[in-house]
């Protein structure tokens, strides 16, 4: 008799868990039906709806893009500015140095015109002082010569060299002492 209530129990055992995988099938079979239900009815509002989503991304992207180029125009008007500044910087020191090479070209110009010899503005002034003073000495002294009128400035240049300055004193000396020296000829002034 044991063993027949074994058995017994093991009909109704094995008959309980075929009762409960049929409910546990049951169960999954049910919620995969409401999953695929879910699933259709999202497509189907997707559908209904996905204009009006459209429409609102597309609201917010041009938002966003007016906010983006705002901002791009403000740094660029401020990389503009940062440049004319710099523009501004390198022409003033441009300039500066065009005024060194200006002087510097000057300089050497007027080395050279003075190893050649040629006089300057000064040494023409300086003769032609010179020149005037010799002029009124000569008129003290008792000959005709009138005082020279004085010439008008031409406009100042570098300073004459040493070597210009004594060879120009000496020519006015030497024109000075002709004009004094009497002369040979028959015919009188």
């Amino acid at each position: 008799m044991v063993k027949k209530l074994k058995q017994m129990a093991d009909k109704k055992a094995a008959a309980g868990a075929n009762l409960l995988d049929s409910q546990f099938a049951a169960t999954v079979k049910d919620s995969a039906q409401q999953i695929w239900l879910a699933g259709l009815g999202a497509f189907a509002k997707a559908q209904e709806e996905g204009g009006k989503v459209f429409d609102a991304l597309v609201k917010e992207g041009v938002t966003l893009q007016k906010k983006t180029q705002s901002v791009a125009e403000e740094k660029l008007g401020e990389v503009a500015s940062k440049m004319t500044g710099m523009a501004g910087d390198v022409s003033s020191k441009a300039g500066q140095h065009w005024d060194k090479l200006e002087a510097i070209f000057e300089e050497r110009t007027a080395r050279a015109l003075s190893k050649l010899g040629v006089p300057s503005a000064r040494d023409v002034d300086a003769l032609t002082r010179r020149i005037d003073a010799l002029s009124a000495q000569v008129a003290k002294l008792g000959g005709k010569a009138a005082p020279a009128k004085p010439s008008a400035k031409p406009a100042a240049k570098p300073a004459p060299s040493k070597a210009v300055a004594k060879a120009a004193s000496k020519v006015v000396t030497k024109a000075a002492a002709t004009k004094r020296a009497p002369r040979k000829s028959g015919k009188t002034a």
